[in-house]
């Protein structure tokens, strides 16, 4: 017998692509909770990290060109809204288990939001760095 091992709405169907949107989708809305001017912002995820411009990834001069960015801040331009990235391949090479994976994804959007509002990490989120 041919077939889907389950239906779709059931997680067994869920790609790897789908579960880490989630993650970050869900470290998003618990840090919105906290800081509502997070709604206005626009959370993505990416492969991973391109070169489309001068000096780095998505024209981001502050890439080394060494070690591979997990996130980035967007500052709003024009019509378009702040944004975040997170880069899923980086991360999920980083992260072995799915516990480990989502605490790394918290801690990669935590880092983004403190950049976009300028404070530190522990600030945004108090339980940053202490899993």
């Amino acid at each position: 017998m041919r077939g889907p091992i389950a239906p779709p709405q059931v997680p067994l169907s869920v790609s790897r692509a789908e579960s880490f949107l989630d993650l970050v989708q869900e470290s998003a809305e618990r840090l919105e909770r906290r800081w509502p001017q997070l709604s206005g912002v626009d959370f993505a995820v990416l492969e991973v990290p391109t070169m489309s411009g001068p000096g780095g990834p998505d024209g981001w001069d502050g890439w080394d060109g060494e070690s591979v960015p997990l996130g980035r801040f967007i500052a709003a331009r024009g019509d378009s809204p702040d944004r975040i990235v997170i880069y899923r391949r980086p991360v999920e090479i980083r992260a072995k288990t799915r516990d480990e994976r989502a605490l790394l994804v918290h801690e990669v959007v935590v880092e983004q939001v403190a950049e976009l509002l300028g404070l530190a990490p522990e600030l945004v989120d108090p339980r940053y760095g202490q899993d």
